[in-house]
């Protein structure tokens, strides 16, 4: 058996799905500096759970292109299962730039026709690559996977019914981004997934956008009304709320002097989903996700500062 196939025949905890990119980070210091790395809010979920141990796989296109073959160095350095990325010829993997200001970190994309936003469900070159989907005990996906073509949005979907076909968990992240398409175009979109998903993962700023709902508690009764069994809903530098049957839990930060919070979201989605996997019950999950995000924010980029499993025990046995 070749270690391809030996790979492919692995079971996962946690697979997710979307668009990974290169990112170039300005430096505070000096505005015209940039730092290269990487990115894609799926991508850096699924970094996230294979560092606190979770076996996690990604699904996606790359362009074959110097991009691209470095996503695939870092995947494989992070332990994160490719067996679901597939290099399209001809296509090219997408890049963003990180800024900073006055108003916090902003993002500029140059996306547009990536190999990504080609992913398809009936393509028959990535229909294995969808495969991967059979193999997880947790499918990942976000607004953002959904955003950013049509194709993508419909493969989003697939995956979904593939997961729920074998009853695996499907994990929902709003992320929704107002410059990839507008509240009106994602509304029906993303009503249809929180009633498809099992743990929706909403801020209260998205909402806002999507919604026009704007408090905690009002978030967490559209959510529910809209059909999700159990909310994560992120606060930032205030913590969580875990919302379920039994209640609301709410989840003090851990706080911490910010260097910069790019992917911190994607850093609690995967640590949240890695301990679940593990074996944690949801408040201890998300009580987990929150001091991985705040060491996320210590460091710069997406994917750099995301922290192991033992850092984030040490602070977690401290508190105790």
């Amino acid at each position: 058996m070749s270690d391809a196939t030996a790979a492919s025949a692995q079971p996962l905890d946690l697979v997710c799905l979307g668009e990974a990119m290169v990112e170039f980070n300005q430096s505070r210091d000096e505005p015209t500096r940039y730092t290269a790395g990487f990115g894609g809010d799926t991508s850096n979920c699924a970094i996230a759970a294979a560092r606190i141990g979770a076996r996690s796989g990604y699904i996606t296109q790359l362009g074959d292109d110097v991009f691209g073959q470095q996503l695939l160095g870092l995947w494989r350095a992070e332990g994160v299962d490719t067996t679901g990325v597939r290099v399209v010829a001809g296509a090219d993997t997408g890049v963003y730039f990180v800024s900073h200001g006055a108003q916090g970190h902003a993002f500029t994309y140059r996306r547009a026709g990536s190999a990504a936003s080609r992913m398809a469900p009936d393509d028959a070159g990535f229909a294995p690559c969808l495969q991967q989907v059979t193999r997880a005990r947790t499918l990942h996906v976000s607004g953002i996977s959904q955003a950013i073509s049509a194709g993508a949005c419909t493969t989003v979907f697939a995956a979904i019914e593939l997961a729920r076909a074998q009853r695996a968990r499907v994990s929902y992240d709003l992320n929704f981004r107002p410059r990839l398409w507008s509240a009106d175009a994602a509304r029906t979109v993303v009503e249809r997934t929180v009633r498809l998903a099992d743990l929706f993962l909403p801020s209260v700023d998205e909402v806002a956008l999507l919604a026009g709902v704007h408090t905690p508690d009002e978030v967490l009764r559209w959510a529910h009304g809209l059909g999700a069994p159990i909310v994560v809903l992120k606060l930032g530098a205030e913590g969580c709320w875990v919302s379920q049957r039994s209640g609301v839990t709410r989840l003090p930060p851990h706080r911490v002097t910010p260097v910069d919070a790019t992917g911190a979201g994607d850093c609690f989605a995967g640590t949240l989903l890695a301990r679940l996997g593990a074996g944690d019950d949801i408040v201890a999950a998300a009580r987990a996700a929150n001091v991985a995000a705040a060491l996320s924010t210590l460091g710069v980029g997406a994917v750099t500062p995301l922290p192991r499993w033992d850092q984030v025990r040490a602070v977690l046995a401290d508190a105790h």
